[in-house]
């Protein structure tokens, strides 16, 4: 996102990453988590629950979608449009020689084949794909609605991902969760994290998962061990300059119960999101003709079908670059840092062959948060290409360019709409920072721009 001259120099200088390093990596960081998995909750990939359609033979213009199916369908060229990329790619700023890290479990059998004709659909160039199994991933079973879940949220990261910055290296880390053995995702997503930091596998990291803060053991009784001992690869990437991402949720202002069959009567936040050392990437809707023009400003996403994630941490406090918004936050860590689309009612096309039904296989639409960061992912390697070096931790950097002049530094204000959900009413859309879509969307050019530092 870029921006400009003088001044985005001058918020950069007093944007260093160093900058309240102390608070943010006060927790006991040097070792992997010391909680049984067992005790953990499991991480929910943000896909669960918003696939529109599957199995479709051909992508649709949005106009059609409206007409045949009530909501509006998108392509990632029109999200190339909309989020004004197309100067960075005709000055050569693809992504080209930077590194995108994506997470997720078990992972889809079909990725590469997948990949491949999504790209010929959409003109985008080949890639491969480096898949790293990390542990014991078992064989997929294109049966198990879990792994199908997983495999349709490894297909969505990995095609969006590529598709905002299509000079990039994908690495998809396929982690072996496998519930029915009674162990849960965080420690072996984490420790593969921790890995890929430390071999310098990537630049940024996306992660489209998360847990309610309230179903990890301890909470509400002063005990946040068990979150805290799963930060340690957060902090190594900060050291490192890889920057981390998560998705803020697709419930508004609660999220699912530790079962996962319901959500909280009132409002509450999800971890990894809430970190601290993680930026939070939260959901708009999105109003695109044909050719992805805007014909409307963006919104919060709140669709009926979901609504972007965003509240108030009960762990965390209030880290130093919400020192200036702690009139939002009061004194706890406040979510979505940003936002970009998600909204299911806009949905996103995506191209699988992953499931054993065959009617289920073909071009499909998808939304949700866990759309909503992968494609920041690409912007974030944008910016690194842009900077010739690794931007690492953001969110210094990005409240200080939405503190000083946010439009020219790209950072488009949202102020229409709220996150209310499932009977909780949630935070309204205002002018600035809120915690509906923290500081709102992006022009892409600009954003870069002015986190490159040019």
């Amino acid at each position: 996102m870029g921006r400009s001259l003088a001044r985005s120099r001058s918020v950069k200088a007093a944007a260093t990453v160093t900058a309240g390093a102390a608070a943010l990596l006060a927790f006991s960081a040097g070792a992997p988590a010391t909680a049984t998995a067992s005790a953990l909750p499991a991480p929910v990939p943000a896909i669960t629950g918003h696939v529109m359609a599957s199995g479709m033979h051909s992508v649709l213009p949005t106009s059609q979608c409206l007409t045949q199916m009530k909501i509006r369908c998108y392509t990632p060229l029109q999200y190339q449009k909309a989020y004004n990329l197309a100067p960075l790619y005709k000055s050569g700023v693809t992504g080209k020689g930077r590194t995108i890290v994506i997470v997720d479990s078990f992972g889809s059998p079909t990725i590469q084949s997948d990949l491949n004709t999504f790209d010929k659909q959409f003109g985008l160039p080949d890639t491969h794909v480096n898949v790293v199994r990390w542990g014991n991933v078992p064989k997929f079973n294109n049966t198990d609605p879990t792994q199908l879940s997983w495999a349709g949220e490894t297909t969505l990261d990995v095609e969006y991902a590529h598709s905002i910055a299509p000079g990039a290296r994908i690495v998809l880390i396929e982690t072996g969760v496998a519930e029915t053995e009674g162990t849960t995702g965080f420690p072996q997503m984490v420790a593969a994290e921790k890995y890929a930091v430390d071999h310098n596998w990537g630049d940024v990291i996306s992660q489209s998962f998360g847990a309610t803060e309230q179903t990890f053991p301890g909470y509400g009784k002063g005990d946040t061990a068990s979150v805290q001992q799963l930060r340690y690869a957060y902090a190594d990437a900060y050291w490192k300059r890889v920057t981390v991402l998560a998705a803020a949720g697709d419930n508004g202002a609660t999220d699912s119960e530790a079962t996962g069959t319901a959500t909280y009567p009132y409002k509450v936040d999800s971890w990894p999101s809430t970190d601290p050392l993680v930026t939070s990437i939260g959901g708009t809707q999105l109003t695109l003709n044909n050719q992805g023009v805007r014909t409307a400003p963006d919104q919060v996403w709140n669709d009926g079908y979901g609504a972007g994630g965003g509240g108030i941490s009960g762990i965390f406090a209030r880290p130093g670059y919400q020192q200036g918004v702690a009139n939002v936050t009061g004194a706890h860590r406040g979510t979505p840092d940003i936002s970009m689309t998600a909204a299911v009612n806009g949905a996103a096309w995506v191209y699988s062959t992953f499931d054993s039904n065959p009617k289920n296989n073909g071009w499909g639409l998808v939304g949700g948060t866990s759309e909503a960061t992968p494609i920041f992912s690409g912007i974030v390697a944008l910016a690194d290409q842009k900077a010739g070096h690794r931007i690492g931790f953001l969110n210094n950097k990005l409240y200080a360019l939405a503190e000083h002049d946010a439009t020219a530094h790209g950072i488009v204000d949202v102020t229409k709409g709220n996150n209310s959900f499932g009977g909780v009413t949630g935070y309204n859309a205002t002018k600035g920072y809120d915690l509906a879509s923290g500081w709102g969307t992006i022009n892409g050019t600009l954003f870069v721009d002015a986190l490159a530092g040019r």
